[in-house]
C-alpha cells in the first residue's frame, strides 16, 4: 500500500486488519494471501493484482504481466547443510522440501536429476535438519533463517520481485482505466513495463 501512496493513486493507507475488502477512493482492493491473487485476476474477481514473480513461475496463470514493480526483492535458491554441497553437486537423485513443487520439478529435470518433491507450505528450513529431504527450494530475501538454521545456498534459480498483473478480459474492455493505472504506477521509470507474457497471447 505504501508503494501505492508513494506513487500519489492512494491518498493515505489503510490498516491491514481482519477486513479482506477495502474501498479506498476510486479503488477497491482485495486483501488476498500471494498465492491466491492470480486466481482472483485469472477469474476476473479482480481486474488488477500484484504478486510475486516466484507465484507467477509456479502457478503460470492465464494472465497478463504489466510491470515489475521493483520492489519486494528476493530469491528463489536451493539450499541445505554445508556439509552436503560436494554430495549435492554429483547427486543424480534428490529428496526437496519445498512449497514450489513445480519449479522445482522443472529445475532438476533440466539438469537431469531424478527428484522426490516433499510439499511444505511453512518451516521447509526443518526439513534437512530432520532428515526430511536433502535440499530445500525456497523463497528467501535476507537469508537469515537459512543462517540461523545452518543452511547455505547451494545454487540460485531465480531473483523475484512484484509484478502487476492484468485479466484478459479487463485488459481489452477497460483498457483506458488500466493504461491510465498502469501510466501513475510506472511514472518514475516508464522504461520498465514488460510487454504481456506469450502465454498470455
Amino acid at each position: 500500500m505504501e508503494f501505492f501512496k508513494n506513487k500519489g493513486i492512494l491518498e493515505e493507507t489503510f490498516e491491514e486488519g481482519r477486513r479482506l475488502q477495502v474501498k479506498v477512493g476510486d479503488y477497491e482492493f482485495l486483501l488476498v494471501k500471494p498465492f491466491d491473487v492470480p486466481v482472483y485476476v485469472e477469474n476476473g474477481v479482480a481486474d488488477l493484482g500484484v504478486v510475486g514473480y516466484d507465484v507467477l513461475l509456479e502457478r503460470e496463470p492465464e494472465v497478463y504481466e504489466l510491470y515489475n514493480l521493483g520492489i519486494g526483492f528476493c530469491r528463489l535458491v536451493i539450499a541445505g547443510k554445508e556439509e552436503r554441497l560436494e554430495q549435492y553437486k554429483k547427486a543424480s537423485f534428490l529428496r526437496v522440501a519445498t512449497k514450489y513443487p513445480k519449479i522445482t520439478r522443472e529445475f532438476f529435470l533440466e539438469k537431469g536429476i531424478k527428484t522426490k518433491v516433499i510439499y511444505l507450505n511453512g518451516s521447509v528450513e526443518l526439513a534437512p535438519l530432520l532428515n526430511l529431504a536433502d535440499v530445500i527450494m525456497d523463497l528467501v530475501q535476507t537469508g537469515r533463517t537459512l543462517k540461523e538454521n545452518n543452511l547455505v545456498v547451494f545454487e540460485e534459480i531465480s531473483p523475484s520481485t512484484a509484478r502487476l498483473i492484468c485479466n484478459r478480459a479487463s485488459y481489452r474492455n477497460k483498457k483506458d482505466e488500466i493504461f491510465s493505472f498502469l501510466s501513475r504506477v510506472q511514472r518514475e521509470h516508464p522504461k520498465e513495463t514488460i510487454q504481456p507474457h506469450p502465454r498470455a497471447t
